[in-house]
């Protein structure tokens, strides 16, 4: 169970909540905070004082007052109004992400909403009622306006749910589960709708799958230094005991772990080569930057998802404050850094890919398949990588550098965040099957070598085989590369290598 007070939310609770479908409620202790922010939001309205949001209209609209009586029919007019996504809706791991996060930061009592809206985004995830919520219209600036809008829509019963894949009425859904539509008061619909949920909601679950495919690539990396009859001095420690970056360093020690053992690597210790190409001997620099940068991705999003990102903020018993917590710039780097770094990896395993199947430096068959010629063998599968490595080149082009300004040029600057985080995974779905390329390249390159593979690459190597047999004869690949990727995001080809090697770093 899954409690949330707005302070203690962890990626890993993030993930077991939209993967694992953990129960949530709010933590009690949270609750008094809770109501002394909504009493002060009672008290401003008793009172008739001026406040955005509350008694005024939002955005350049902000000037223009209302009335007491119609504080709550503002409230839904602004979800009505703003619910304008367009495009394919979100999956329900996303979904669930975004109530979660969203529960979260009312729960830290700096909304101005009673308990009831909170209990309702967790009722909707414990019933697994999953909102129709278009991917595409926020600007990131006030936050996820429009997609949290649909979520709001459907509080309320408006708007529509996904039920077996199917677009359905909410009140429909919300009859069947005993549930009534939420009547949203002063505050309270602006409190919904105004934050970074929906970028931080995608982040943390690409970031939760990069940490897995960094391993993947090392030990893909591993694969084809052993296929490529490399070397692993340059993973000596006391290279990189003298660049000591984080990353760096355990990247370098996952390397030797992976490879330890490896008698195909050591038949050619006194062979020809002076050194390995730089996609083989810099692994560690380039891949271990790549977890340094997720090192950083983690730290922003945990302090994200544990913050109040509507405006107004209620401070209670003190005063309200206009600010703007709700723009996603934090995110919207971030973000870019992470599609940035993933899109390195698929770089070096394309490379990787090339010089696997290219007799002139393989020292291989040529494509990896000794009838050549009468077969293609892993020709293509290399224009496959490579036109998924030039496909990220340009989703890594950073969305937070761009700025449309919006409601009549009073939101004048936006983050464009959730571009950002939504680029980021589509590039982790690219790199995913670019390694599973590398991977076949590298296995079917290790089995030419009559000699026993690392312990580490020799688990992987075992887990392949014993799903894709060998390629001596042309076959369709797509079907040998969807199946290699599917262990790629399971995870199952990295457990088999920490079963004999212990956790990698």
């Amino acid at each position: 169970m899954i409690q949330l007070n707005g302070n203690s939310l962890t990626i890993r609770d993030v993930v077991s909540v939209c993967r694992h479908i953990d129960p949530v409620k709010i933590d009690p202790k949270a609750v008094k905070t809770i109501l002394r922010s909504r009493r002060f939001v009672d008290k401003i309205l008793q009172e008739n004082r001026v406040v955005y949001g509350i008694t005024t209209g939002v955005g350049e609209l902000a000037n223009q007052l209302i009335s007491a009586e119609d504080t709550g029919k503002l409230q839904l007019n602004l979800v009505r109004s703003h619910a304008t996504n367009v495009g394919n809706p979100f999956p329900e791991d996303v979904v669930r992400g975004i109530m979660l996060l969203r529960a979260n930061t009312l729960a830290k009592g700096f909304s101005g909403v009673r308990p009831e809206v909170i209990q309702r985004l967790i009722d909707f995830l414990n019933h697994r009622i999953y909102p129709y919520i278009p991917s595409q219209g926020s600007v990131g600036a006030s936050g996820d306006l429009s997609p949290l809008s649909h979520l709001a829509l459907c509080l309320v019963g408006e708007g529509e749910c996904i039920v077996d894949g199917k677009r359905t009425a909410t009140r429909e859904v919300l009859r069947s589960r005993n549930l009534q539509p939420l009547v949203l008061q002063a505050k309270e619909g602006l409190a919904l709708i105004n934050g970074t949920q929906v970028m931080a909601a995608i982040g943390c679950l690409v970031l939760h799958e990069a940490m897995l495919l960094v391993k993947n690539a090392q030990i893909a990396g591993a694969m084809s230094l052993e296929a490529l009859r490399g070397t692993s001095k340059a993973f000596d420690a006391k290279i990189h005991a003298v660049r000591p970056h984080p990353g760096q360093v355990r990247c370098a020690a996952n390397m030797r772990r992976i490879v330890a053992d490896s008698a195909i690597i050591a038949s050619h210790v006194n062979c020809e080569k002076v050194q390995d190409a730089y996609t083989l001997r810099c692994i560690p620099q380039v891949y271990g930057a790549v977890m340094d940068t997720m090192a950083h991705v983690k730290n922003v999003l945990e302090i994200e998802i544990n913050s109040a990102t509507d405006n107004p903020l209620v401070f209670a018993d003190e005063e309200v404050i206009s600010g703007g917590n709700f723009h996603g710039e934090p995110l919207a780097f971030v973000m870019d850094f992470l599609g940035i770094a993933l899109s390195e990896i698929a770089n070096i395993s394309e490379r990787t890919i090339d010089r696997l199947v290219n007799p002139h430096v393989s020292g291989l068959p040529p494509f990896l398949v000794r009838k050549h010629g009468l077969n293609s063998g892993f020709m293509v599968s290399q224009y496959t990588a490579a036109a998924l490595v030039s496909e990220n080149k340009v989703l890594a082009h950073p969305a937070s550098v761009d700025s449309i300004p919006t409601s009549a040029g009073q939101e004048d600057h936006v983050s464009m965040g959730s571009i950002s985080a939504m680029h980021a995974w589509e590039i982790l779905k690219n790199v995913e099957n670019v390694l599973a390329i590398e991977m076949l390249c590298a296995a079917q390159g290790i089995d030419f070598h009559d000699l026993k593979p690392g312990k580490g690459t020799g688990a992987a190597h075992a887990v392949i085989r014993s799903h894709v047999p060998h390629l001596d004869d042309d076959r369709a690949l797509y079907k040998d590369i969807e199946t290699i990727r599917a262990f790629v995001v399971s995870g199952e080809i990295v457990e088999a290598v920490e079963k004999v090697l212990g956790v990698l770093e």
